[in-house]
């Protein structure tokens, strides 16, 4: 016969954030809870959408407050990588700083290109704290149509 026990949903939630805490022990950064604010420093991961037309491949990425001499864009054989840093604004003596949200630090993001990609045309333009890049598709990779005949 089955035994009934009581459910207890608190010790299940302490269980599920135990596993979680073991699972990331080995990460460095956001779950390690004896890094210092300090510590931080570097974990921010700037928003990119990457869309595909027929013709090529179109990376975006948000980074506001970035200034465009801070951001390298590089592709080594088939990865597509933007590194940079979004630098803190200094505190000025006769100023009080009451709340500091928003992320500073390092970044770096890497794609893999697929092989239709053409990484020696890439273009790149910065506006707005928006990072837009088109990387073109190699001729030979882009799709062709090919005509019917109809015979009578």
């Amino acid at each position: 016969m089955a035994q009934l026990t009581r459910w207890q949903p608190a010790a299940e939630l302490t269980m599920l954030r135990d596993r979680m805490e073991k699972m990331f022990e080995d990460w460095p950064g956001v779950f390690d809870r004896r890094i210092s604010e300090e510590g931080l420093r570097g974990v921010w991961i700037p928003a990119v959408d990457i869309r595909e037309t027929k013709d090529s491949i179109e990376v975006t990425a948000e980074l506001p407050g970035v200034d465009v001499k801070d951001v390298d864009v590089s592709v080594q054989e088939n990865t597509l990588t933007v590194r940079g840093e979004r630098r803190r604004e200094e505190v000025k003596e006769d100023e009080t700083v009451h709340r500091l949200e928003r992320e500073y630090g390092v970044f770096e993001r890497s794609f893999t290109l697929p092989n239709s990609a053409d990484p020696e045309n890439i273009q790149a333009k910065y506006r707005k704290g928006v990072l837009s890049l088109t990387v073109p598709k190699r001729e030979d990779a882009k799709p062709k149509s090919l005509k019917i005949n109809v015979e009578k």
